[in-house]
């Protein structure tokens, strides 16, 4: 099949975010089918964003052709972010026909944070004869209102509503990465028998060839080896809640010396959250630098204890779909999940514990409890989540299931 992907933010391994297209889409390429993506010059998720000097300038990686729109820079999440959407969307929708007839796609992806690119996806499917799968990945527009602020009324919310529900009514098939979600899109105009869940996952090559930590973090972890190391990996901002983790630090101290919290990356929040840990004296936090994607096997394979979190937000109700969530299981460590978010493949298969993010009792508990297990038995809980992994969350298994899916809908 001929699979053309339109997404905005897409990325690479070199570039950087968002992986998720490239992932799935180089499976394709090895399953035999001719994939392309079509993509903006510019995203704020990139380490590194391509050179483009003119509209639909192409470059192919790793057997896929990326396709590069001009949509222009931009800064934080105001107007200029804005005008770069409407400048992507509607290059795309104004060349739909000679997208259609060069590139000849049986089946059209619209999978950008955004649902604006409905409009184009349905255009060029319908000129190529071809099936339209709308991806979800953020619940847009709620996020804009119920994390956001914004009023229902606001005239970029209600555009964004617009073209949510036509992507409902007229797509042939939705994918979504939020497990729960489902509800919602139908009552979207979604026909439910479209719907389908494909989560993320991780990549094995990645894990079996991981690359080595920074010589800092191998330090830390040689100094403190017969210690029991609760490991955070990720952002350091207010959603991410690591006040509460230093609450549960501060709490695991005074019951156990001989557990340690390890809080690896960056954020806006790192600086007053390493402060807030020295004017506090919770000694048994530990700050490190961020690691490349490449090494994050290598870490959190060092720890003891994979702890994830986030502040309580009505988004969580549709699921989690985390990737630090997969590496943890990935890793063969136990999980503490601390989400107000429904059941998550933490607990489905056993490799970790589900607590509350805001009652820290109750996440000290589980720490203690995972620690004090038998050794046979903490292994037997991190080997559930790897077995979990290898069976329904890496991308070879991912990118089978979306082209089963989206091939069902080919042949009707």
């Amino acid at each position: 099949m001929n699979i053309l992907y339109l997404e905005h933010y897409a990325g690479s391994p070199e570039m950087g975010m968002e992986f998720r297209p490239y992932y799935l889409s180089r499976e394709w390429v090895r399953m035999g089918h001719k994939v392309t993506i079509i993509a903006g010059d510019f995203s704020h998720l990139r380490r590194k964003n391509p050179n483009v000097n003119e509209d639909f300038q192409s470059e192919t990686i790793d057997g896929i052709e990326y396709v590069w729109i001009k949509a222009g820079r931009y800064e934080g999440n105001g107007v200029k972010r804005a005008v770069t959407m409407e400048r992507f969307v509607r290059k795309l929708l104004t060349h739909a026909r000679q997208i259609a007839e060069k590139w000849e796609p049986n089946i059209v992806i619209a999978s950008s944070t955004y649902p604006l690119d409905t409009y184009p996806a349905q255009r060029i499917a319908k000129i190529a004869r071809a099936k339209y799968v709308h991806e979800v990945h953020d619940m847009w527009p709620a996020t804009l209102y119920e994390v956001g602020g914004m009023s229902k009324k606001h005239p970029f919310v209600i555009a964004m509503q617009i073209a949510e529900n036509s992507a409902y009514r007229h797509c042939d098939k939705c994918v979504a990465l939020a497990p729960y979600s489902k509800a919602y899109m139908v009552e979207h105009g979604l026909d439910p028998e479209k719907f389908v869940n494909i989560q993320n996952g991780v990549v094995e090559e990645e894990w079996a060839f991981a690359d080595d930590i920074p010589d800092e973090h191998k330090r830390f972890f040689a100094d403190h080896k017969d210690k029991f190391i609760v490991g955070y990996f990720g952002g350091h901002a207010l959603s991410n809640a690591l006040d509460n983790c230093l609450d549960v630090a501060e709490k695991c101290r005074k019951v156990d010396k001989d557990i340690i919290f390890a809080f690896v990356g960056e954020g806006v929040e790192k600086k007053r959250l390493v402060q807030r840990a020295i004017d506090e004296k919770i000694d048994n936090a530990f700050f490190l630098p961020s690691v490349s994607k490449k090494a994050v096997p290598t870490l959190v394979r060092k720890f003891d204890c994979s702890y994830m979190t986030g502040m309580p937000s009505p988004l969580y109700r549709f699921g989690l779909c985390l990737n630090k969530m997969y590496d943890s299981m990935m890793a063969g460590i136990p999980v503490i999940c601390a989400f107000n978010a429904p059941q998550t493949p933490v607990s489905i298969y056993k490799c970790g514990i589900e607590c509350d993010p805001m009652d820290t009792d109750r996440v000290v508990r589980a720490i203690l409890q995972i620690k004090r297990l038998a050794p046979d038995e903490r292994k037997q809980m991190g080997q559930n989540g790897i077995d979990a992994v290898l069976k329904h969350f890496t991308y070879r298994h991912l990118a089978e299931k979306f082209i089963a899916a989206i091939s069902e809908e080919a042949k009707r």
